[in-house]
């Protein structure tokens, strides 16, 4: 009997070796809410938050950094009003035109950047000419060019995004391996069938990071844009918005301003990227 017993724990270990899963044992709920990501960052946003609102009160000077508390009041007051919303709308819309036409440009940039020499050529020259260049330093001579009108933001906002999105965008398709290449010219893929199969699924993920540094860039150049256009114009959106209350000492409402610029961001990158990211990367298995 004791011998069979024996035979039956070297099956045992001989199934644990050959299977690692067999040895896993069942996590508890304390390690699997740990795993969970989503959850990690509430709880990090949530410890930001509560040493915002002790900072705030011991400091006790609203005109210097106002709590949470009132922070958020005074958006909630603004949200009802009508008055953040229409600024963030305005915001978002110009955002989306610049993006939008910044990354058109960068992928017709690099589509003949891929396919000719020539083309090479003048993409590294000119990214290498003006993506050291700040976009808001353009923000005068785009006033003079395109006056008081949304086209002067377009434009900083294409000059923030273009150079970012084909700079990734080139780089990721001189990664691609060239068995991976072999196969498409051997299939007889040319021109745009061939970077469209082969080269853009195959960098999706240097793509998709130029995206993400082309919408920071365009959305933070924005919001200092707005700055200067809203004085010069007397409208904007969120940038102007929290200019204006800067200059009537409403401090809560310029960290309210502040916040949503922050919760905007927030809500693209962890909805609208991941999102991305969850139906391309992870599902054509080339995520890292």
């Amino acid at each position: 009997m004791s011998q069979a017993r024996i035979l039956m724990h070297d099956v045992a270990d001989a199934a644990t070796q050959n299977d690692p899963s067999a040895a896993e044992r069942q996590l508890g709920l304390a390690e699997r809410l740990w795993g969970n990501a989503t959850l990690r960052k509430s709880l990090l946003i949530l410890v930001l938050a509560v040493v915002w609102q002790v900072y705030a009160t011991a400091l006790d000077n609203p005109l210097l950094f106002p709590t949470l508390t009132e922070t958020l009041a005074t958006m909630l007051d603004r949200v009802r009003d009508g008055t953040l919303p229409a600024r963030a709308l305005t915001s978002v819309k110009v955002l989306l035109m610049g993006y939008a036409a910044g990354s058109l440009l960068a992928a017709a940039l690099t589509m003949v950047a891929i396919n000719t020499r020539l083309g090479t050529d003048f993409l590294e020259t000119m990214t290498a000419m003006f993506n050291p260049l700040p976009a808001i330093a353009l923000l005068p001579l785009a006033l003079i060019w395109f006056g008081l009108g949304n086209g002067s933001l377009v434009f900083v906002l294409i000059h923030s995004v273009l150079w970012a999105v084909a700079l990734n965008t080139h780089s990721g398709f001189l990664g691609v391996s060239r068995t991976l290449r072999m196969v498409g010219r051997n299939y007889g893929l040319k021109g745009f069938r061939y970077v469209a199969m082969i080269l853009i699924p195959a960098a999706f993920p240097s793509i998709l990071t130029g995206l993400k540094i082309g919408w920071a860039f365009a959305w933070r150049t924005l919001i200092a844009a707005e700055l200067v256009f809203g004085v010069s114009s007397g409208q904007g959106g969120l940038g102007w918005f929290i200019f204006e209350n800067r200059n009537l000492l409403d401090i809560p409402a310029v960290f309210a301003g502040l916040l949503t610029v922050i919760i905007i961001g927030l809500v693209v990158e962890n909805l609208v990227f991941r999102t991305i990211e969850r139906r391309t990367l992870h599902r054509w298995g080339v995520h890292h």
